[in-house]
């Protein structure tokens, strides 16, 4: 009989691409995805380290699991991701019912090790100091028909005080840019019409091929691929983000005038402790730059409160910074200490009544600046993606969701005479913004215009994507310019 599977995933946008490698590869060893409410066969836990309580997730969700497996003898669990590569044996120590143990650097491996759990009745434990395969040379079983990820490196040389990314991920791998443009293209094919590229700082990008230009060259490049509708990134890093990239995405008509761009502190005392090597006014010079080349760019950032030593002086930093720089949204997070980091060790750290009252005032802050932002696009008139989960109609006010290019989350009526079938998820609409709150946007008024994608297509017919993996082993990006090329041409030109 025919093994089923189910994967949860927990934290970044990384931890989910690395998930639709998993599926892929299961599904390429003759495993099927369990539907809702079945029992799968197997339960793969992608597991994150960084987050705040990742350990007792991880447990709790183990515990939960023990009953189900006693009650199906023959399930397997494994556990995989930062949590695994940092933990390691212990795993099995603390919860003996779980079969396979991978990380980070060889999720490859796991249809292998599933099969020798299952033959040696016994768990398995398997951690690489090293990356084994880049993990898109794995095939890969997308979540959506119409957005994907494509990461475009692994890894960090970042020392940041706070971060375990490093110790888990290892040291930068960047991909060749044909690799990437091929796995861009083979995604349109199947009627995607948004790639995200993913790096844990992906302006970086270049660097292990000595190109300190390439990732504004990768941005124009997918410019390139006809039928991409939109290009997104994220995280860059503000020390390595450089002119030529703020030119490309104020060039590139497909890429679009949204930018995530982790500010961590205000205080250039603080980020001096966090090993973040750019201060306050290099942070803001970004954004001035970016606004001036796009002035409809919408900046969203990350920010952590309480950071050891923290003062009320360098939080207010944070809050003069966080006034200037009217970011649409931000994620803030409350400090809390990471084993294996050296910030876990440093003296002075905040009450933990002291980060909460801090990070009340922040939140009510960005909401306030949010807000205003957002009451300046009432009248405008915008393009929107429709979102699965977020594209489906509210039964209460009859609205759908979704995008617009800036990332901004909009509800809007699915009426009008440019509607003259149903819209679905993955389809395209333009509507005019009537109402603004703190987090999303309203558009109250008729669908100005409706185009049927065949991503909309693949929605309606429960197709998702799956592609193959994609190793071409081309050279980097030389002076000239790309040209559009399918993934068997691509060697032919300047990659």
């Amino acid at each position: 009989m025919t093994r089923t599977y189910a994967i949860r995933t927990f934290g970044c946008q990384m931890n989910v691409h690395d998930s639709e490698r998993l599926a892929g590869q299961l599904e390429d060893a003759g495993y099927t995805h369990a539907t809702d409410g079945e029992d799968p066969d197997v339960v793969v836990l992608n597991t994150c380290a960084v987050r705040e309580n990742a350990d007792n997730k991880l447990y709790g969700h183990l515990g939960h699991l023990r009953a189900a497996k006693t009650a199906k003898p023959d399930m397997q669990i494994a556990v995989g991701g930062c949590l695994a590569q940092k933990d390691r044996g212990e795993i099995v120590q603390r919860a003996p019912w779980v079969d396979v143990v991978f990380g980070t650097h060889n999720i490859s491996s796991l249809p292998v090790l599933l099969e020798r759990a299952r033959h040696n009745a016994e768990a398995q434990v398997e951690i690489l100091e090293a990356l084994e395969t880049f993990p898109s040379t794995l095939p890969a079983r997308r979540e959506s028909a119409y957005s994907g990820w494509v990461s475009i490196s692994v890894g960090c040389n970042n020392t940041c005080t706070f971060c375990i990314v490093p110790s888990l991920r290892g040291k930068e791998r960047d991909r060749r840019p044909g690799e990437i443009l091929a796995e861009v293209e083979a995604l349109v094919a199947e009627g995607v019409l948004e790639v995200t590229l993913l790096g844990q700082n992906v302006n970086s990008y270049g660097v292990e091929f000595g190109d300190r230009y390439a990732f504004g060259k990768l941005l124009r490049a997918c410019g390139s691929v006809a039928g991409l509708e939109r290009v997104r990134f994220t995280s860059p890093h503000p020390a390595a983000f450089t002119d030529d990239v703020i030119d490309a995405m104020a060039e590139t008509p497909n890429v679009c005038h949204q930018l995530h761009m982790p500010l961590q502190s205000g205080s250039d005392r603080v980020l001096k402790a966090m090993r973040r090597s750019y201060r306050s006014t290099r942070f803001l010079s970004i954004l001035d730059r970016v606004r001036e080349a796009m002035p409809d760019a919408a900046i969203t950032t990350d920010i952590i409160v309480g950071f050891p030593g923290e003062t009320e002086e360098d939080f207010e930093q944070t809050l003069e910074v966080v006034r200037q720089a009217r970011f649409s949204s931000a994620f803030t997070f409350q400090y809390s200490p990471r084993p294996g980091t050296p910030a876990a060790e440093m003296a002075d750290q905040v009450p933990k009544e002291v980060v909460q009252e801090r990070y009340d005032r922040l939140v009510e802050l960005q909401n306030d600046i949010a807000w205003q932002e957002n009451k300046k696009l009432v009248g405008r008139t915008v393009e929107l993606l429709v979102a699965t989960g977020e594209g489906r109609k509210d039964a209460e006010t009859n609205r759908m969701s979704g995008r617009a290019r800036d990332g901004r989350l909009v509800h809007f009526s699915p009426v009008g005479a440019a509607v003259d079938r149903e819209i679905r998820p993955g389809d395209i609409v333009e509507t005019t913004i009537t109402y603004a709150a703190p987090h999303h946007l309203v558009a109250d008024g008729d669908v100005l215009s409706h185009r049927r994608t065949k991503a909309g297509d693949n929605v309606e017919a429960g197709r998702r994507p799956k592609t193959k993996g994609v190793s071409l082993g081309l050279p980097s990006f030389g002076a000239a310019s790309v040209p559009a090329a399918s993934p068997a041409d691509v060697g032919g030109c300047s990659l």
